[in-house]
């Protein structure tokens, strides 16, 4: 890189003193077609029920969710990522619910795609909100079956893509999961349909929130035994080319502020689309600050978006999706 030349010569402040040379000069674009939104779907009808952990996140029924997904591509967000729950005492050991062809998700799927066509419609893939013991796979003993898990997910991708999921986005952190998915969606003929990989999913204190959310805490242990270990980045990268191999064709990496170096790292390594999970943990702490009057929430969000989109992310999974993008507009 070549030398640039030392104040006074050189004075950056040139580069900020106006807004339209600032726009000019910005490196790093953020706008609403950047954004997804997650929702969570919960079975029934007319229901809208403010999440406690997460203000102005709502439990929605699939006429609801539809409703919603409405009004974020209104706002201009192009895409969603549904989350869901079986009825009450629909949980059992297998996690049956997540593959239910009339579950929450499955009609929520129906429902926004007739209400919004255009809308892209990603499906989160996981066990851990339909099973009794709250762990995203069957269990032998207290530890997760790694391989017996691999036909339920099959099943539930199958299942969202029938009821018109447009991406399928497994969670779980099986080992080999990926393939059993291209493999199940190929033979189901959905040769197309893409699948979003969680391949560096860390096991953090970022998602309390999401887990109330989605009544999905593990009864017993933890999931440190298949989620990645926080201080592991070189770990992290071998999870994305192992699931690149396997065939993903996007990958993601969760959470987002606490794994920027991990964003930019995969970046650097490959070319293929980046998701990063800005998770619930993130945007909880956004509107505690806010709400306690010690920062301005639509601030923070576009500032935390910025930076993760400027770590190298194409996309970001994002509760200040609808916030964002109407103050991006």
């Amino acid at each position: 890189m070549a030398a640039e030349a030392a104040f006074p010569a050189l004075r950056l402040r040139r580069l900020r003193g106006r807004a339209a040379m600032r726009e000019l000069v910005r490196e790093t674009a953020l706008l609403p077609r950047h954004l997804i939104y997650p929702l969570f779907l919960v079975p029934g009808r007319g229901v809208r029920r403010e999440i406690g952990s997460l203000p102005g996140q709502f439990h929605l029924t699939p006429d609801e969710a539809a409703r919603e997904a409405a009004a974020a591509w209104a706002d201009g967000v192009r895409a969603v990522l549904l989350f869901g729950q079986p009825a009450q005492g629909g949980k059992d050991a297998q996690g049956s619910g997540a593959w239910d062809a009339q579950g929450a998700v499955q009609q929520g799927l129906r429902a926004i795609r007739a209400a919004c066509p255009e809308m892209l419609l990603i499906s989160d893939v996981c066990l851990c909100a339909y099973t009794l013991h709250g762990h995203c796979g069957v269990l032998r003993g207290e530890a997760v079956d790694n391989d017996a898990t691999l036909p339920l997910l099959q099943r539930t991708a199958v299942s969202h893509a029938e009821a018109g999921a447009d991406v399928v986005a497994p969670s779980d952190m099986m080992d080999g999961r990926v393939a059993a998915l291209r493999q199940a969606l190929d033979a189901a003929g959905r040769p197309e349909t893409p699948i979003l990989a969680y391949a560096a999913k860390f096991a953090s204190g970022f998602y309390g929130p999401f887990r109330e959310a989605e009544d999905s805490a593990p009864a017993h242990g933890d999931r440190r035994g298949y989620q990645l270990d926080p201080a592991n980045g070189r770990q992290a990268l071998r999870e994305v080319d192992s699931d690149l191999a396997e065939g993903a064709d996007l990958i993601m990496v969760k959470p987002a502020l606490p794994c920027l170096d991990v964003i930019a790292a995969v970046r650097a390594r490959t070319a293929a689309p980046l998701v990063a999970y800005n998770t619930s943990g993130e945007y909880a702490m956004v509107q505690a600050a806010a709400r306690d009057g010690w920062a301005d929430a639509t601030t923070l969000a576009l500032e935390v978006l910025t930076a993760i989109r400027r770590a190298g992310a194409d996309a970001v999974i994002t509760y200040h999706a609808r916030q964002a993008a109407r103050a991006l507009a």
